[in-house]
């Protein structure tokens, strides 16, 4: 029993081009888009097709089911998202998406008999949060609010629910896309690892133990606008002093508080009124923090609010910050890997036992149900651009052991 990659390759090529910027390669099906939308129809079309039962949720979330015999049995989700960042490469969640896509396609030529469970394909909605979240699993869990509609907003100050409205759909109806546990057996998805760790060690797969939680901070840094030739350097109550002194402490916060698997960045900063003869007055930057322990990601929070608050003392300055997201990290069933694992060493494959450091849809998944990762790798650790690559020979090789995965837990009422 195996996939037909070429038959993968062909839904590839043909859901790499929506979306697709001749000029720069890259993709911008940024959630909510015209070309997000255009790509879920696309694989609306491919389900129906296949003859499953295809609907979308109010959320945006496709879904395709295969059924088992027993309508009142469970179902196995697997799947991923459709929706990129800007300038994206083409397999960060299209590629899980497109890989349940073929697995179904697989196990229905085969035939069900015998399964347990049904089988079911999701492809969630902003993944990569342009409003913030991880909407479509996040409205799966149950985990929005009619606040969450109104309040979340991109870059450019789109609400949610102005995005949504644009796109024909009623943003209150998110709220009906809650699934509950009792009717989730487990959820499986495959994803590009992002990273360098496979691809270094040429290992075909990874097999994720636990996901990275993470939290993120908007820290405004405020000091006083000044002629930059008239106030002496020692009178200055200079924003961007502050923000230097900052991020020179991460490295040291991060040795004394953290973890081999912590992480920390500073990915914006915006120095005002940014005027080249002015001493700067505020600046905001964003920070993103992230490990696989809760604990260390407390400790963590504590140790730069510390380090904000003595920077701000010796340098006169006020600060403030704002949570704009937090994720726990997340532990990968136990039996879920044992099965991955069982099949990996069936195929041949050599696999590695992992983490991710990247937040994925599985996470908030975990909320509802029990969950298993496969990663495939990425060349050169690459990804969010459009050089993010997997050479078909582990594609081939992730999409079986995800391919044996569903067959196994599927016929199983224990796993």
């Amino acid at each position: 029993m195996a996939i037909d990659i070429e038959r993968l390759k062909q839904d590839f090529f043909e859901l790499s081009e929506i979306g697709k910027n001749p000029e720069d390669r890259g993709l911008y099906r940024t959630a909510f888009s015209a070309a997000d939308m255009e790509g879920r129809a696309w694989l609306r079309r491919k389900l129906e097709a296949l003859g499953l039962a295809v609907r979308m949720d109010g959320a945006a979330n496709v879904f395709g089911r295969l059924a088992a015999e027993d309508e009142a049995t469970k179902t196995l989700l697997v799947g991923s998202h459709l929706d990129t960042v800007p300038c994206a490469g083409a397999l960060d969640g299209s590629l899980g998406v497109l890989v349940a896509l073929e697995c179904l396609r697989t196990l229905k030529e085969r035939g069900t008999d015998g399964y347990t469970r049904h089988l079911e394909l999701v492809a969630f909605s902003d993944e990569e949060g342009r409003f913030g979240g991880m909407f479509g699993s996040e409205a799966v869990v149950g985990a929005v609010t009619p606040e969450t509609l109104e309040y979340y907003s991109d870059l450019e100050g789109c609400t949610l629910a102005e995005a949504m409205t644009r796109c024909g759909m009623n943003p209150l109806e998110a709220l009906d896309a809650r699934l509950e546990a009792e009717q989730i057996d487990a959820y499986l998805e495959l994803h590009i690892e992002q990273g360098p760790v496979l691809d270094r060690l040429r290992k075909s797969v990874g097999i994720v133990e636990n996901i990275t939680g993470l939290f993120k901070w908007l820290i405004k840094i405020r000091g006083t606008a000044n002629h930059a030739g008239t106030t002496p350097m020692e009178m200055r109550e200079d924003a961007f002093m502050g923000l230097a002194d900052f991020a020179h402490e991460i490295p040291r916060i991060l040795e004394e508080n953290g973890a081999e698997s912590s992480r920390a960045t500073i990915g914006r900063a915006q120095i005002l009124p940014g005027a080249p003869n002015t001493v700067p007055g505020l600046v905001e930057l964003t920070i993103d923090v992230r490990d696989t322990s809760k604990a260390v990601l407390e400790d963590l929070g504590q140790a730069f609010h510390r380090a904000l608050s003595a920077i701000a003392r010796r340098r006169k300055l006020m600060f403030d910050y704002e949570i704009q997201s937090e994720i726990e990290p997340t532990e990968c069933h136990g039996e879920i890997i044992e099965v991955l694992e069982e099949e990996a060493q069936s195929l041949g494959l050599d696999y590695l036992k992992m983490s991710s450091g990247a937040a994925h849809d599985a996470q908030i998944m975990a909320q509802l149900t029990r969950i298993g990762m496969i990663f495939v790798p990425s060349r050169e650790g690459k990804s969010h651009s459009p050089a993010e690559w997997t050479a078909w020979s582990d594609i081939e090789a992730g999409a079986n052991l995800c391919l044996r995965a569903i067959d196994r837990m599927a016929r199983s009422a224990k796993t």
